[in-house]
């Protein structure tokens, strides 16, 4: 007869998404925590909280090497793309001119810039880089040459794209989660299951002028809480609306970047501007009760069977008690 702990592990019944309730981050830092942290790493000798209207590949060549934790890359696609094209169904003059694309070999253009961010990431740290499908192949290609590999290979799937008569509609990016060394780089796990679908809506305010692609701040902001911690450095190469800035700001980490449209300064200083730093970061107990209740969302019949398990180890648990109070009163 299996008595003891062997006839609990034997009862116990595999639950599929249950773990999900009962997940916590590795590492989470409290509020007053997470300023501190913030406070005390500033170095302004490396330029720290500043976004400079130049060329990335000469601008990094004059950053300190092995200063960045972390890299949030979205180039440019290498398509013909001004996004003002009617088929984006947008207001032309809402768009900011001089949006630069790529006219040169894009597979020695990424090779050239990923050359640099690799001299610039710390030993532990891993970049995001975002790709269209055309040109995916050079991005992959390029991460290999200059020594970063690839640990995972995710997708942003977006809620629009263009209409097409003989082929399935694009509505995707792809992103690299790329290390600089793959057997020691920080990650910490902000759900028990994370998948490698993101599926964040791009939102847009009426009347704004924006640049010709912005990503969704709740987008990068997953990758900066997945990868970094309070008080890092997070670069971006090609800053656009400063949207990995305006993160980073949020979630009390450092920022620093370049952007080659002089046009976007104002609107860059204008969103950093109205941006409070650690607006967006919440407390330990926000957190756990966040993920809590996106699980519950996500699975609603493991979060049935979590309350029923809950219920029966309180009520075993008041049984113990019970015995154990009886036999002191003996």
């Amino acid at each position: 007869m299996v008595t003891g702990v062997d006839a609990y592990k034997t009862r116990r019944k595999y639950i599929p998404n249950i773990a999900n309730f009962k997940f916590k981050p590795k590492e989470y830092w409290n509020l007053a925590e997470a300023r501190v942290r913030y406070e005390n790493s500033f170095d302004s000798s490396i330029k720290m909280d500043q976004i400079f209207f130049e060329d990335c590949k000469s601008g990094m060549t004059k950053m300190t090497e092995e200063s960045v934790d972390l890299v949030i890359a979205d180039p440019p696609f290498g398509i013909d793309f001004s996004g003002k094209e009617h088929s984006y169904n947008r207001k032309q003059d809402l768009v900011v001119d001089f949006y630069q694309e790529i006219n040169s070999d894009y597979g020695q253009f990424t090779e050239d810039w990923m050359k640099q961010i690799q001299k610039i990431m710390k030993p532990q740290a891993t970049a995001y880089v975002f790709s269209g499908w055309n040109h995916l192949e050079d991005v992959l290609r390029a991460a290999r040459l200059t020594g970063l590999t690839t640990i995972n290979h995710l997708i942003w799937k977006y809620q629009f794209g263009v209409f097409t008569k003989n082929k399935y509609v694009t509505s995707h990016y792809h992103i690299l989660l790329l290390a600089k060394n793959k057997n020691n780089y920080y990650f910490n796990k902000m759900e028990h299951y994370p998948l490698d679908i993101l599926d964040f809506k791009r939102k847009y305010k009426k009347g704004e002028a924006k640049n010709a692609t912005t990503l969704p701040v709740e987008l990068i902001q997953h990758c900066i809480e997945f990868s970094s911690k309070p008080g890092d450095l997070v670069f971006d190469p090609f800053m656009g609306m400063a949207t990995t800035a305006v993160a980073a700001k949020s979630l009390w980490r450092h920022y620093c970047g370049f952007e080659a449209n002089q046009k976007m300064e104002s609107l860059i200083n204008k969103r950093l501007e109205s941006t409070v730093a650690g607006q967006d970061y919440i407390s330990k107990e926000e957190k756990l009760s966040q993920i809590y209740n996106t699980a519950k969302e996500k699975y609603p019949s493991a979060y049935k069977l979590f309350l029923k398990e809950c219920t029966e180890g309180a009520h075993d648990k008041s049984q113990r008690r019970g015995r154990i109070n009886h036999k002191c009163t003996v």
